[in-house]
């Protein structure tokens, strides 16, 4: 089994496609892992599993359950076998058996990376991307907007993670289009897979997806330069040396202010549209 921990943040992936907004097919996968620890209050288990043939890669991230009675005899290194069910707008397991147990890995050591994260009331630092019409567009750019701005990339595989960062950036530019005290906000999204997430595909997605340019901003560029600006808002991302489209990451979101100032951030998927909206309004007023 490839292991791909990253300690002390909660690993996603997901696909973002149009696809993602209506009705789709239903997809079962084999799903073969190890629990790294179980939420049962949550329904959620922390899971490092096998690659998904057709699917994704080895990965380690957090599984969700219908039935809490899934996860009830579960425990930290007990091995799993079970079958993740794939909608367009999410994805669970069932089915899950018990069969064997296996000393956990030790996490390698947090921030390695030697990036501080940012505080709130710290400046943003300035950084060059290429916008989805492919041109050189830095983060001061922005800098007579409140930002909105989340990290994604267009092939992961699970719909509850990146598909739904875009889908609550999308129903948040609607509600920002119709309000004129939110006139002032934009929304940006980063691509960490420029290799892949070229200007012209960022382009693409943006339309499938129904992004405004003039409310909503896709990015790319340096993949390095990238990695530097979202570990300073607690994004980790590991890539496959042999393979490097194949990306573990988690999920933050983040407001900043018009003067480039870091506000506050919302870790994973469980934030809402209604949540951030009334943030960003408090931001927008100065309240």
């Amino acid at each position: 089994m490839r292991a791909r921990i990253l300690s002390a943040i909660t690993l996603a992936g997901a696909l973002a496609t149009a696809a993602c907004f209506g009705p789709g097919p239903r997809h079962e996968y084999t799903l073969q892992g190890q629990i790294l620890s179980v939420a049962a209050d949550r329904k959620e288990a922390n899971v490092k599993h096998e690659e998904i043939t057709g699917f994704m890669p080895a990965m380690t991230m957090p599984y969700k359950v219908r039935d809490a009675a899934e996860f009830a005899d579960l425990k930290p290194g007990d091995l799993i076998t079970s079958t993740l069910v794939v909608v367009s707008n999410d994805a669970y397991l069932k089915d899950v058996k018990k069969v064997g147990e296996a000393p956990l890995e030790s996490a390698p050591a947090a921030a390695s990376s030697g990036f501080e994260l940012l505080n709130p009331g710290e400046q943003v630092p300035n950084t060059v991307f290429i916008d989805q019409d492919g041109k050189i567009r830095d983060f001061a750019s922005f800098g007579n907007s409140v930002v909105l701005l989340t990290f994604i990339y267009t092939k992961c595989p699970m719909p509850t993670f990146c598909p739904l960062m875009d889908r609550h950036f999308k129903a948040i530019q609607e509600k920002v289009k119709a309000d004129a005290a939110l006139a002032t906000v934009h929304l940006v999204s980063v691509s960490f897979d420029p290799a892949t997430d070229t200007p012209q595909v960022l382009k693409m997605h943006a339309g499938g997806l129904g992004a405004d340019p003039a409310r909503w901003t896709f990015l790319t560029g340096d993949r390095d330069e990238i990695d530097k600006f979202a570990m300073r808002f607690g994004v980790s991302i590991a890539r496959d040396m042999t393979d490097p489209v194949n990306i573990t990451h988690n999920l933050r979101t983040a407001i900043v202010d018009a003067k480039g100032v870091f506000v506050k951030s919302y870790t994973g998927n469980e934030w809402l549209p209604e949540q951030v909206l009334a943030d960003l309004q408090r931001v927008v007023t100065g309240s």
